[in-house]
């Protein structure tokens, strides 16, 4: 993640990537980019254009767009500012040298109050609505939608990640396989959950997000990869075997542990 050293002015974060020794970077804009207005409505092809050359002269690849909306927001109006703002990233993302952009789906009880009896089945809609709407704009312009399932949000499963694949059968959908968002607190389960996966819609991944799982005795949660719960090298061996050369973002990192959680997660490839 391009904003794991910090919300910097391009040049700056650019170079400070430059160290960690990465091939790729996923960059949120806002997230990452304190020196230039990228607020919805300001990009062109220019200026996606700039900024992907100053990530090419580091030597970092642009491999996806994060812009991580609510596409099932209660709130219509909220909703289609969202949705806009997402297919803004769309239209510009090759300009970026990206060749996606992600998102996850919102959470699972977003309309629990409001109908407790059918409240998943209106988010399925809701989401369904939005992805279709999304899935043609990308069409458009040549790029994928990658959707990212979390275990809490409304495509809470491998199979529910399958599902939206079938309801929607655009090839402009891909998958980003986060696999402890997918475990959640089923850490027992965490085999199960990452071979459905491979086997529903491994021919789908585009992207793999890679962090760890801890047990704090009280609670479940997430840092950096390699020396938590999560079975990392059998992941990465099943993700090569199905996806070669596919790009995976470090989560749950700080700039610190960057150098450290590269090196460890290359060692145990060799």
């Amino acid at each position: 993640m391009a904003h794991t050293a910090g919300c910097l002015p391009l040049k700056e974060l650019t170079a400070t990537l430059q160290t960690y020794n990465i091939d790729f970077v996923q960059l949120a804009l806002a997230k990452a980019i304190q020196d230039i207005d990228l607020s919805p409505g300001k990009l062109s092809p220019g200026l996606a254009s700039y900024i992907g050359e100053q990530f090419d002269k580091a030597g970092i690849r642009i491999g996806v767009l994060g812009c991580y909306i609510n596409p099932i927001h209660p709130d219509p109006a909220i909703r289609r500012v969202e949705i806009d703002r997402f297919k803004e990233h769309l239209r510009y993302a090759r300009q970026f040298g990206a060749p996606m952009v992600a998102t996850e789906t919102g959470a699972l009880t977003t309309f629990l109050e409001s109908d407790p009896y059918r409240y998943e089945e209106i988010g399925w809609e809701a989401l369904k609505a939005t992805v279709e709407e999304l899935a043609e704009e990308a069409e458009k312009w040549g790029v994928f939608l990658a959707l990212e399932g979390v275990s809490t949000h409304t495509l809470s499963s491998p199979g529910k990640m399958r599902r939206i694949l079938d309801e929607v059968p655009s090839s402009s959908i891909g998958v980003v396989l986060d696999p402890c968002n997918l475990i959640g607190e089923e850490v027992h389960l965490q085999d199960e959950i990452v071979d459905s996966s491979f086997s529903l819609f491994g021919d789908r991944i585009i992207l793999a997000h890679l962090k760890d799982i801890y047990d704090d005795g009280s609670r479940i949660r997430h840092g950096a990869s390699g020396r938590g719960l999560f079975h990392t090298t059998e992941f990465l061996n099943k993700l090569e075997a199905h996806k070669p050369m596919i790009d995976v973002s470090l989560e749950e990192v700080t700039g610190l542990d960057i150098k450290d959680t590269v090196n460890l997660l290359r060692n145990l490839r060799n």
